[in-house]
């Protein structure tokens, strides 16, 4: 069995997320900080991604004082807690083949200090010193203790509502560790 262990190139990553909410939604990216993958006979066994929180960046809100607004409250403890909880990360579990380069990922997904059971669908391409994973990762922020106008423990929010789910479509690059 033939061990290679990947480091994950922070410069080549990202994750852009997306929010929605009754009349619209918001989007922006994060940085992946670090991370690894090991792979056995060509394929992924372990992993971990850690995300660097305090990078959230918004892309949709272009008037600069409202931008700065809106990512000071995603930082706050009404969202991130990004002061207390820098980062947040993802363990690879397990994986299983799904077809061809296609592989369903389950992990621990770890954000405000709290981890949750989850996982996603991903296309994986590897060569001999170069691994891409591009997959979309479906996270309900209640379970992270984020319930800011969440409709599951706030009545009568009408338009305010945001919904608890967000998207992260993830693109992690990684090279062979020398």
């Amino acid at each position: 069995m033939e061990t290679k262990e990947f480091k994950i190139e922070s410069a080549k990553s990202r994750i852009d997320w997306i929010g929605k909410k009754v009349t619209g939604a918001h989007n922006g990216t994060i940085e992946v900080k670090e991370g690894s993958f090991t792979l056995n006979d060509g394929r992924i066994t372990e992993g971990k991604v850690i995300i660097d929180m305090s990078s959230i960046m918004i892309l949709d809100v272009t008037d600069a004082a409202t931008n700065t607004q809106f990512a000071g409250h995603l930082a706050s403890d009404d969202f991130f807690s990004i002061e207390k909880f820098p980062e947040a990360s993802f363990e690879i579990v397990s994986v299983n083949a799904i077809s061809g380069n296609q592989y369903h990922f389950e992990g621990n997904l770890t954000i405000k200090g709290i981890t949750h059971a989850a996982a996603f669908d991903a296309t994986v391409e590897s060569s001999a010193a170069t691994l891409n994973l591009v997959g979309k990762l479906i996270v309900d922020r209640t379970k992270y203790g984020i319930k800011f106008r969440s409709g599951n423990f706030f009545r009568d929010l009408g338009d305010t509502l945001i919904y608890n789910d967000f998207e992260l479509d993830v693109n992690v690059t990684a090279n062979l560790k020398n």
